[in-house]
């Protein structure tokens, strides 16, 4: 190949990129919707699209044929001869990234997490971890998923040997997932109850006492306040947790039955999600759009209307005001990071999955931009409409204590909420309606990125099982499971293995992922990788975050949490010992699927090389990493040797490899 002839083409040293975007007059690295071709098209349908790629091709100087595969994935690795699923168009890719990561993390989980460590004391961590680990690793699992069309297991066909950090997030998406949809039962019941003639959350009944505080529009005379020594519970709160939940205080005895009106909600739940994967991405994709735009709509009818309560200001300030000694307690990082995790959905695959499906050349570096920027939007959002609400909670019950108005928890959102649309005067149930419906896009769009995940990675096993037989089965596995959930004990299930099944696995495997690609694959590899497919140089703060700032954050973040680890509570409530075994048994399920699948991984390299050259030739990637189309495959090659001979005058000394690694 004549470099001179590449270095002068657009005044791009392109090397054997991507021909499709980079070193051709008619190519841009702007993504235009509507440019994937059908996967159903035979190869010699479209003359012109092969004058196209064969014309990108020589202006690259590649000098190899361009094939299909440069502007769409390409087949799976080890299937080349079938083609891989794809995105009807860009914008399907970007509004199901929206759809997946702008969700309940943002609506359900991040007020109660902000309320328990302190409103706006949680606020300026949270967007400080969002800069340093949420964007960088959101950013680095689109690169991966889109460089490789792999899913969040083969991926990792990069090092073998850490193939089991790809099935240990699996095991975390998979219990995340029947639980959330467990959420959308309970959505779906307060949406069926929304069409009562009056909300039967916003009034008290007299079983539940004089301590009750009726949710809807309160008389201007203040009498109801004069009556109460302390803090009164709301009529939405006892719904939830005497009406819908049947909640106990204890499962010492059990966890008990499941609620007949939620089974058939769940039932229905799963009937819809299934229905949006039948076929895969290209059912998912136009779902997307509907998922990911309606919720706004309804999210700032609901801002107007929180603003306008009274003593809704005090409780907007109390989420807005920094705390800036907060900043030193280790507890509020750690619960930055977790809310970052479940908002962006990271470190779980699901961000892989979804970037596996794109054309090769697809700017995810704007799409990553975007979905971050809109996702912390949507957060401060939810905040600021969530404590609206409770600042008006505390004006009600007569106290300046916002945090004491009413319990933290992920029940959170289905008292604050209610309670806020039970005061409004006109038309509350239409509201009501609105807001239950908007919560069930949510996690409707949240809950099917997790399920394709699961089947991604089951379809990358099984490539000759029909998609809708992988979706059938993974609705009924995770109805029969999500019944654990609506039981009165429910809540105390849910909690435990959000934790250890999910929230631990996660954050340990986040780990050994960052340093897997940072350190094992390099930094300098992946720059490399986003030059060949992107036309991009990658910034200094992009490596200096994957290299050493967000792996040492996520690393103290586990000392500390393992350092003042303190027995799991669900409302003061200590599980029974055995409980706390099977815990940490699951989680070290979760983690040790590392060692597990990193043992067949060594096993399967020449045993000429011994034990320690099987080891290190585990940790080098597999003869077809990279593009999976082959054409694109064979210019990949081509240009990762000309990168390697030029490494090889380089110094050597381990100070000069870290150096290299991160800048060069």
């Amino acid at each position: 190949m004549d470099s001179s002839a590449t270095a002068n083409n657009n005044n791009n040293n392109n090397g054997y990129m991507n021909p499709a975007f980079v070193g051709s007059l008619n190519s841009s690295t702007i993504s235009i919707p509507g440019a994937y071709k059908p996967t159903n098209v035979a190869n010699g349908s479209s003359n012109q699209k092969h004058q196209e790629a064969a014309g990108a091709g020589a202006a690259a100087g590649a000098g190899t044929p361009s094939g299909p595969g440069d502007n769409q994935p390409g087949a799976e690795a080890g299937e080349q001869g079938k083609k891989r699923a794809s995105w009807n168009n860009d914008i399907e890719f970007l509004m199901s990234c929206i759809a997946l990561s702008v969700g309940l993390g943002n609506v359900w989980r991040f007020p109660f997490t902000a309320l328990e460590n302190g409103g706006g004391a949680f606020v300026i961590p949270y967007l400080i971890v969002l800069v340093l680990v949420g964007k960088p690793v959101y950013y680095l699992e689109m690169l991966l998923g889109q460089f490789s069309s792999r899913g969040s297991v083969k991926v990792y066909d990069f090092a073998p040997i850490m193939r089991g950090i790809g099935y240990g997030q699996v095991l975390a998406t998979g219990i995340v997932t029947t639980y959330y949809a467990t959420l959308m039962a309970l959505t779906l019941r307060y949406f069926v109850d929304s069409f009562y003639p009056t909300l039967p959350w916003s009034y008290c009944r007299a079983e539940w006492g004089p301590n009750c505080l009726d949710s809807g529009p309160q008389e201007a005379s203040g009498t109801s306040l004069a009556n109460s020594s302390g803090v009164r519970t709301t009529s939405a709160e006892f719904y939830f947790t005497h009406i819908i939940l049947r909640e106990k205080t204890s499962i010492d005895d059990g966890i008990g039955y499941p609620s007949w009106s939620l089974a058939l909600t769940l039932a229905i739940a799963w009937v819809i999600i299934a229905g949006i994967m039948f076929k895969g991405v290209k059912s998912s994709g136009k779902a997307s759009y509907f998922l990911a735009v309606f919720p706004y709509v309804v999210m700032f009818i609901l801002l107007v209307r929180a603003l306008s309560l009274p003593g809704a200001f005090d409780g907007v300030l109390y989420f807005l005001r920094p705390q800036w000694h907060k900043l030193l307690e280790p507890q509020v990082w750690y619960a930055a990071v977790t809310q970052v995790f479940f908002s962006l959905a990271i470190c779980f695959g699901n961000i892989i999955m979804y970037a596996s499906y794109n054309r090769f050349g697809h700017n995810i570096y704007r799409d990553a931009n975007i979905v971050t920027t809109l996702d912390t939007f949507t957060s401060l959002l939810s905040g600021v409409i969530i404590f609206g609400i409770l600042g008006n909670l505390a004006y009600e019950n007569n106290t300046t204590d916002i945090a004491s108005v009413v319990n933290g928890g992920p029940g959170l959102a289905f008292i604050s909420y209610p309670d806020a649309i039970a005061k409004f005067k006109v038309l509350p149930q239409l509201f009501s309606v609105l807001f239950f419906l908007m919560l069930f896009v949510l996690g409707i769009g949240s809950n099917v990125g997790m399920a394709s995940c699961l089947s991604t990675v089951i379809k990358d096993q099984f490539v000759h099982l029909k998609n809708w037989m992988i979706v059938v089965g993974i609705a009924i596995v995770g109805y029969f499971l999500g019944l654990l959930y609506i039981t009165p004990g429910g809540q105390f299930i849910l909690n435990l293995l959000d934790f250890f099944g999910a929230t631990f696995v996660a954050l340990v495997l986040a780990i050994f992922e960052l340093v897997t690609i940072a350190w094992i694959y390099g930094v300098k590899r992946l720059c490399r990788d986003v030059q060949f497919m992107l036309g991009i140089k990658t910034s200094l703060y992009y490596r200096i975050c994957w290299a050493v700032v967000t792996p040492l954050m996520m690393l103290s973040i586990l000392i500390y949490m393992l350092a003042l680890y303190e027995p799991l509570q669900y409302k003061n409530y200590t599980y029974q010992s055995g409980v706390y075994v099977f815990g940490w048994c699951l989680s070290a399920f979760g983690v040790g699927q590392v060692l597990f699948w990193a043992i067949p991984a060594i096993r399967q390299q020449p045993a000429s090389l011994g034990f320690w050259g099987r080891v290190r030739k585990a940790f080098e990637p597999l003869p077809n990493w990279g593009p999976t189309d082959p054409h694109t495959l064979k210019r990949y090659q081509l240009y990762v040797q000309e990168d390697n001979v030029s490494a090889m005058f380089r110094r050597s000394s381990i100070w000069h490899k870290i150096y290299d690694n991160i800048f060069g």
